[in-house]
């Protein structure tokens, strides 16, 4: 089998293991979702889904977030880890979005990407959740199952991960094959305790790379 035919096989696995697979993080509009894929770095999007309630109490506006401290925001957002610098991040990533954009979240990874705080998975997470654009987001879990699957071998850096799913994944399922890699990491193929195989709807096909 081909890594394009197990991409193949694994897409259609997890789609009927996972239909209704969609991102975990909670927001009502595009900035929303910036605000919370920043804060979401090592941290649960749980937690995030909770902070950013106390977020939106104090600044319930990109305007408001805007015009704020970043000191101010760090208080708020510190239970997320990394309080300083994923404020800074927040505050600079509103500014910009205002007076570079108008107030409009962009549709192209080039300006995504020049956004503070936006790195490639931040971005295609955006382009796929909001303007369902091709999009392949590496997140730890699309990485450890990657490589556990077989789709890539002994890969861990998110840009070439990313860059070798493109080369087997069909465009238009990247960012519902990447969330339901997610559903399936937490449920089944986990990180912290040994990977429930027994119970896996992949089990026929998965390499078990590094699986013990």
């Amino acid at each position: 089998m081909t890594k394009k035919e197990l991409a193949n096989k694994a897409i259609e696995l997890l789609k009927k293991e996972y239909p209704d697979s969609g991102c975990s993080l909670v927001y009502e509009e595009p900035w929303k979702l910036l605000v919370s894929v920043r804060l979401a770095a090592q941290c649960t999007d749980e937690r995030v889904n909770v902070v950013v309630q106390d977020l939106y109490k104090e600044y319930p506006t990109m305007e408001a977030i805007a015009k704020a401290e970043p000191e101010m925001i760090e208080k708020i957002v510190k239970p997320c880890g990394l309080g300083k610098s994923k404020a800074r991040d927040i505050v600079l990533c509103m500014r910009m979005l205002l007076d570079v954009y108008g107030g409009k979240v962009p549709d192209t990874m080039e300006e995504l990407l020049k956004l503070p705080g936006v790195g490639r998975k931040s971005a295609n997470l955006v382009l796929g959740d909001i303007y369902g654009k091709p999009a392949i987001v590496t997140d730890t879990h699309c990485i450890r199952l990657s490589n556990r699957i077989g789709l890539v071998n002994g890969i861990t850096e998110p840009a070439k991960v990313e860059k070798a799913l493109w080369k087997i994944i069909p465009p238009e399922e990247g960012n519902a094959f990447c969330h339901r890699l997610v559903d399936h990491g937490r449920a089944v193929c986990t990180a912290r305790t040994k990977p429930y195989c027994d119970k896996c709807c992949l089990s026929g096909i998965c390499k078990k790379a590094g699986v013990k």
